[in-house]
């Protein structure tokens, strides 16, 4: 029997394990979601809503459980308190604009004809979870798929195996029927089998560029709708009328929070010739400040990264990068914590360039190149020069600017004067190996359903 383990970055242990599904026990389960989805669709969508909004505060409810669980699989400092605010704001949103989302486009109402397009649930949407943000990540795709209608499988990360079952057990309890959201333990090759035989109507990935590609040659031929969120190299460009205090503790923030392991994390940053010099000893100062240690200790600011393997990533890209010239700004002595392992004392390094790895490869850890720059052609040339887009972080006082800058970015979201933020009103998405698709906002649900036209002729008379 394999069993799928957390190993917790706090101390090495395996915090928790659970069986994984063989593929026909799974895909029993998957085909008992299909039989619930025409039921749960007929429901009225203000009933749909309203017991996702419960499933909601019922995991709100289990913060004291919720909150431990993640600093042992993750490594989140029990100080930020979960994921709770992201997971609150998202799911209420999505429930505030459903009904407008959701609405038919009326095209003609006359005695005549009757033409419009309606939404349609596709079905059965699988949604694989990553383990940076178990539950905000997760929550983008659950709360609006089950109120479209569908019924939602859920598989969470290995890192934060528990996290898909509590998701689970608070919806469930809260009303949604057991049929309509499941949570499996699948290995990679169950999953792909699940996938390659077409049992799913949507799947929305978040994780690796390797997951990605994967999943496409899984599903390949079956013509599943796919979203995926994949990897990132964010930058952020400071411009010379910027707010410098606001820019670097925003960017530093983004850049360190999490032990880096954001999404839309700050990795990279092009300062302007005029402010570089006082943005990068403030930026030292910022980070010099925090507490690293074990994530339950309250005191703490930065835990450990989620994995030990994840951490040697970090470590290696910033060897090779002083390793050809770059300097490292960051004394290790004042994180006396760093064991060489998941605990990973923050990086700056200054005199980098995009000849090198860290500059251009995801790094996913609490580690930020800084560059200088002359000019906004400048900077975008740079920020341009990378195979991921997810976001920017555009730092002005001209929102002009920011916008005639934004045109010329090859990102899916561009920021001005914060970083780091999903906003659940606008459509997440990313262009190149970022991925494809988009989850929240309006355009959320319309890729969690179908466009059906109704052209309806009336006999006159």
């Amino acid at each position: 029997m394999t069993m799928i383990q957390c190993i917790s970055p706090v101390d090495g242990s395996v915090y928790a394990e659970r069986p994984a599904m063989t593929a026909e026990a799974a895909a029993e389960a998957v085909g008992r979601a299909r039989k619930a989805q025409k039921a749960w669709a007929k429901r009225p969508l203000e009933e749909r809503v309203q017991l996702v909004l419960k499933g909601r505060a019922r995991l709100n409810e289990m913060s004291g459980d919720v909150v431990p669980e993640l600093a042992w699989m993750m490594g989140r400092p029990v100080r930020y308190g979960g994921e709770y605010r992201g997971f609150n704001e998202r799911s209420n949103y999505v429930a505030s604009i459903a009904a407008d989302a959701l609405a038919p486009i009326v095209v003609e109402d006359s005695r005549a004809f009757e033409r419009r397009i309606e939404r349609e649930p596709h079905g059965v949407v699988f949604v694989i979870a990553p383990w940076n943000y178990p539950y905000m990540t997760a929550i983008n795709t659950v709360a609006p798929a089950l109120m479209a209608g569908n019924t939602v499988v859920l598989k969470h990360a290995s890192q934060t195996v528990l996290v898909g079952e509590r998701m689970v057990k608070a919806f469930v309890e809260a009303g949604v029927p057991e049929d309509v959201f499941q949570n499996l333990f699948l290995d990679h090759d169950t999953t792909a089998r699940l996938i390659s035989e077409g049992l799913f109507d949507f799947i929305n990935f978040t994780g690796s560029v390797e997951g990605g590609r994967s999943i496409e040659r899984a599903a390949a031929g079956t013509f599943t709708g796919i979203g995926l969120e994949l990897g990132g190299k964010d930058p952020g460009y400071v411009m010379e009328d910027a707010d410098l205090d606001a820019a670097v503790d925003v960017l530093m923030d983004g850049a360190t929070y999490n032990s880096g392991q954001c999404c839309c994390g700050i990795e990279r940053i092009y300062v302007h010739e005029s402010l570089y010099d006082r943005f990068v000893e403030k930026s030292v100062a910022w980070v010099s400040n925090y507490k690293l240690g074990n994530p339950l200790d309250n005191e703490t600011t930065l835990g450990p990264m989620a994995n030990k393997r994840f951490a040697k990533v970090v470590r290696e890209q910033i060897a090779d990068a002083v390793s050809k010239g770059a300097r490292a700004l960051i004394d290790p002595k004042l994180f006396p914590a760093d064991d060489g392992g998941a605990y990973l004392a923050p990086q700056i390094l200054v005199d980098v360039d995009h000849s090198m790895p860290f500059m251009r490869e995801e790094t996913f850890g609490p580690a930020v190149g800084i560059m200088k720059v002359k000019t906004d052609g400048e900077a975008i040339g740079l920020m341009n020069d990378s195979r991921y887009g997810l976001t920017v972080s555009l730092w002005t006082k001209e929102a002009d600017r920011a916008a005639r800058i934004g045109h010329e970015l090859e990102t899916g979201t561009v920021f001005m004067n914060r970083a780091d933020y999903l906003d659940p009103a606008l459509v997440w998405t990313g262009v190149k190996e970022t991925g494809r698709g988009g989850s929240l906002s309006v355009l959320g649900f319309h890729n969690l359903t179908r466009p059906k036209s109704y052209h309806l002729k009336k006999v006159t008379t």
